[in-house]
C-alpha cells in the first residue's frame, strides 16, 4: 500500500483528478470511489485505458491486476481526503471558506468575482462542497493561483469541521443559519452548531471572519468564541445601502454612486455586501469590486431572470429550504407586477418537520395573495390547507402537460423547489 507522501509523488506526475469514468483526462489521477449503488473499483482499468496515468483504488485484487497502474489504498475517500491536506499544507495563499445555509454558491461566485479583479482566483466549481468535492478543490489549486475561495456544504454536524481540516481556510464567512437539512442536523440549534464549526477552526487558528453586523444570529455566533486573529463587520452603518429590491437589487455606495445588479431581493444584497468586505480586506480598488458585482449574472437556476415571450421568469430552482423559500415568496411579494405566478415545489430534508414547514409555506404564500398559486411535489399537499385555490400537482408530468395548456402572458414567475425536483424543467413549457 502507498502512503499519503507517496501518493503526493504520484499526484505530482498527474495532471488533474477524476472520480468519473466519463470525465477522464490524459494523464490524470483516477480515485476509484464507492456509493451506493457503484464500485469505482470496478472501472479503474476503465479509466487506465482511458488515460488515466494512475487509479487510486481500494481493492487488493484489482490492484493485482494493473500493478503499474493501480495504486492500493486502505480506503479511496479517505486517501482522497489526506492527499488534499497534504497538498493544502504546500499552498501559502489566503483560503477563502464560506458555508451557510442560503447563498453558498451565489456568495462564492460574487467573492471569486470580486477578487479576480486583482488576483488569480481559484474558487470551487459547480456544487463540488461536500467530503468529495472539497478535496478535489484543494487538489485543482495550482502555483499559479493567488487566491482560492472554497465552499463548504454539510448536511449534518461535523462535516464542516472535516471540511475546514482539509482545505484549512485562512479567512471564512458564513452567510446565515436557516432551516435547512434540518433532518441530518437535528433541528435549527443543529444547524448553527454544525456552520459555526467554521468559526470553530478559524477561532482555533487565529483566522480571519467576516461577520455580517446586521444578522443577530452570526453576531452572537461571533461573541461566543475568541482567538480570531481579526474580525471584519459588514453593513455596519448601513454601507453599502440598499435602495431597491426588486425586480433586482439596487444599492447605494458610500460616494453616492448607485450600483444596479442582476440579482433580486435584500438576502442576494447581503451576499454582495459580504463581497465587497472581502474585496476591501483584500485591497481590491472599490471601483472595480462594485463592477464585479454588478456584472454578476447568474446561469446555475439561482436566482436567475429568464424572459419567455411576455413572461419574466424568477427561476430559484436550484434548491430550497423553509428560510430561503420565506426570502423569496416575500421578495416576490414585493415585485411590482401586473400579474404574479408562484410556482413552488417540495422542499427535501426536512424529517419530521417537513408536513408543518409545507404548511407554514402554504400559509405564507396565502398571505401574499398571488394572482395564481401552483404547487408541485407529494410534500406540497400540506400546503393546500391554507390554498384551496391553488392547483396541485404530485408529479411534474402532469404539471408540464397543464402549463401547455394554460399559456401566460404579460406575468412575472416565480418558480422555485430542492435541486431534486428539479423544477427548471416547467420552463420551456411557460
Amino acid at each position: 500500500m502507498v502512503n499519503t507522501e507517496q501518493l503526493y509523488h504520484k499526484f505530482l506526475e498527474c495532471t488533474g483528478v477524476s472520480t468519473d469514468t466519463r470525465r477522464i483526462t490524459t494523464g490524470c489521477l483516477f480515485v476509484a470511489l464507492k456509493g451506493g449503488n457503484f464500485d469505482g473499483n470496478q472501472f479503474a482499468q476503465e479509466a487506465l485505458t482511458a488515460g488515466a496515468r494512475y487509479a487510486l483504488v481500494d481493492d487488493p485484487a484489482v490492484a493485482a491486476q494493473q500493478p503499474d497502474g493501480c495504486l492500493l489504498v486502505a480506503d479511496a475517500l479517505t486517501a482522497l481526503q489526506d492527499l488534499a491536506r497534504h497538498h493544502r499544507q504546500t499552498l501559502t495563499i489566503p483560503v477563502v471558506g464560506l458555508t451557510g445555509s442560503n447563498g453558498k454558491t451565489t456568495t462564492k461566485e460574487l467573492i471569486a468575482g470580486v477578487l479576480s479583479k486583482r488576483y488569480i482566483t481559484y474558487a470551487t466549481q459547480g456544487n463540488f462542497n461536500n467530503h468529495i468535492g472539497v478535496p478535489l478543490t484543494v487538489l485543482s489549486i495550482t502555483d499559479q493561483y493567488e487566491m482560492a475561495v472554497v465552499e463548504m456544504g454539510a448536511n449534518h454536524q461535523r462535516e464542516i469541521a472535516l471540511l475546514c481540516s482539509i482545505c484549512q481556510p485562512t479567512h471564512g464567512l458564513i452567510t446565515n443559519i436557516g432551516k435547512a437539512h434540518l433532518e441530518g442536523f437535528g433541528g435549527i440549534e443543529g444547524v448553527r452548531i454544525g456552520k459555526g464549526e467554521l468559526y470553530d477552526y478559524l477561532a482555533s487558528t487565529g483566522g480571519t471572519v467576516f461577520v455580517n453586523a446586521n444578522d443577530p444570529v452570526l453576531t452572537a455566533m461571533h461573541q461566543e468564541r475568541s482567538g480570531f486573529g481579526q474580525t471584519v463587520f459588514y453593513l455596519e452603518h448601513n454601507q453599502p445601502e440598499l435602495v431597491q429590491e426588486s425586480p433586482v437589487a439596487v444599492y447605494r455606495t458610500d460616494t453616492g454612486q448607485t450600483i444596479t445588479t442582476h440579482l433580486p431581493g435584500r438576502y442576494n444584497f447581503e451576499n454582495m455586501a459580504a463581497a465587497l468586505a472581502i474585496g476591501q480586506h483584500f485591497g481590491v480598488s472599490p471601483a472595480e469590486a462594485h463592477h464585479a458585482v454588478a456584472d454578476y449574472n447568474p446561469t446555475n437556476n439561482r436566482s436567475q431572470v429568464v424572459q419567455k415571450g411576455s413572461n419574466t421568469v424568477l427561476l430559484d430552482a436550484y434548491n430550497a429550504n423553509p428560510s430561503s423559500m420565506a426570502a423569496a415568496i416575500r421578495q416576490f411579494a414585493a415585485t411590482p407586477a401586473k400579474r404574479k405566478v408562484v410556482i413552488v415545489g417540495d422542499m427535501y430534508e426536512l424529517g419530521d418537520e417537513s408536513p408543518a414547514e409545507h404548511e407554514a409555506l402554504g400559509q405564507l404564500i396565502a398571505d401574499a395573495k398571488f394572482d395564481l398559486v401552483i404547487l408541485a411535489g407529494k410534500d406540497m399537499k400540506y400546503a393546500l390547507g391554507a390554498l384551496p385555490k391553488a392547483y396541485y400537482f404530485p408529479d411534474k408530468f402532469s404539471l408540464h402537460n397543464w402549463l401547455m395548456d394554460n399559456p401566460m402572458t404579460d406575468t412575472h414567475v416565480l418558480i422555485k423547489g430542492s435541486r431534486g425536483m428539479s423544477l427548471e424543467s416547467v420552463v420551456p413549457f411557460i
